[in-house]
C-alpha cells in the first residue's frame, strides 16, 4: 500500500533527540510520495518568491530562497545517509530516478526568469541596501549560484544546460553504483594465521565476520569496505597480500561487465566539455 501523508513518517513530525529521523519506521517505499510531496512543496515555495509583486528585498527574496526547501532537504538527507551508509537494490532504484529529478528541480529554480530578476535586483542595489556582512556574502554567493547554473543564459541554451545536468546526475548516479557493486563483489580471502600476520584483533574479527556473511566459514575475508580495507593496509605485514588489495581497491568500476565506468567516465567528460566550451 502506498504511504501517505498520515502513514509517512518522513512527512510527519519528528519527536527524536535533536531532530533524528525515525530511521526505524522507514522503509524505501515511503521515499516515493515522500519526494513527491517534497518537490510540490519546493516549487510553490519558489513560484511564491518570484511571483511577489513587492520590491524585491533581501528578506522577501533571499532570505526566504533560505527558508524555503526544508520538507525537501529534510527527505533528501534522509534518503541520502540511507543510500550512502545502509543501501539496497530498492534504495539503489530510487537513487537512479531521484538524481536527475533533483537536477531538473536545482535547473527550473535557478533558471527562473522571475526569480533572478529579483535576485538579480538586490545584487546590482548591493551598495546601496543596510545589508551585513553575512547578508552580503549570502547574496553573492546566491548571484553567482544563478549566474553560473544559466540564469543569464537565452532559452535555448538553458534547455540545454539543463538536460546536460540531468544526464550528468543520471551518470554520476550509475557511476559510484558501480563503484559499489565492485566493493561488494571483491573479496580476498586469507587462509591461516600467515595471512593474517599483523592484523590486530579487531581487524581479524571484522575479517571473520565478513567471511561468515559470503560462506567462508573458519577463514578471514578483506572486502573493499572501508571499514576493512583501510586498516588490512594499515596493519597487514603482508605486503604481497597489501598490494593485491591495493591493486583491486583501485580497480574498482574498471574490471569490465555491467560495473565497469570507464564509458560512462567517457561520457561525463564529452558533455563537460560541450556544455563549457
Amino acid at each position: 500500500m502506498a504511504a501517505t501523508a498520515t502513514t509517512n513518517p518522513l512527512l510527519e513530525a519528528w519527536s527524536a533527540p535533536f531532530g533524528l529521523a525515525p530511521f526505524a519506521a522507514i522503509t524505501p517505499e515511503h521515499f516515493g510520495p515522500a519526494f513527491k510531496a517534497a518537490f510540490g512543496s519546493h516549487r510553490a515555495e519558489v513560484d511564491a518568491i518570484a511571483n511577489d509583486v513587492a520590491v524585491p528585498t533581501f528578506d522577501n527574496t533571499i532570505a526566504a530562497l533560505e527558508r524555503g526547501g526544508r520538507l525537501l532537504r529534510r527527505v533528501s538527507a534522509t534518503f541520502f545517509n540511507l543510500a550512502s551508509s545502509h543501501t539496497n537494490d530498492a534504495l539503489q532504484a530510487i537513487e537512479r530516478d531521484v538524481a536527475p529529478r533533483l537536477a531538473a528541480h536545482r535547473s527550473a529554480i535557478f533558471m527562473n526568469e522571475k526569480l533572478f530578476a529579483r535576485v538579480n535586483e538586490i545584487y546590482d542595489n548591493r551598495g546601496r541596501l543596510p545589508l551585513s556582512a553575512e547578508e552580503q556574502r549570502v547574496l553573492e554567493r546566491y548571484h553567482t549560484m544563478f549566474v553560473r547554473t544559466g540564469a543569464k543564459l537565452a532559452a535555448p541554451e538553458k534547455r540545454r544546460l539543463a538536460a546536460v545536468l540531468e544526464r550528468l546526475a543520471t551518470l554520476g548516479t550509475q557511476f559510484s553504483q558501480n563503484v559499489l557493486a565492485d566493493e561488494r563483489s571483491y573479496t580476498l580471502v586469507l587462509d591461516g594465521e600467515a595471512d593474517l600476520a599483523g592484523l590486530p584483533d579487531f581487524v581479524r574479527a571484522a575479517a571473520r565476520a565478513a567471511a561468515e556473511e559470503r560462506g567462508h566459514a573458519g577463514k578471514h575475508v578483506i572486502t573493499l569496505s572501508r571499514s576493512l580495507i583501510e586498516p588490512f593496509l594499515q596493519f597487514s605485514t603482508r605486503r604481497d597480500l597489501r598490494e593485491v588489495a591495493y591493486r583491486a581497491w583501485l580497480s574498482r568500476g574498471e574490471n569490465g561487465g555491467a560495473s565497469d565506468n570507464r564509458a560512462i567516465i567517457t561520457e561525463i567528460v564529452a558533455l563537460l566539455m560541450a556544455a563549457f566550451a
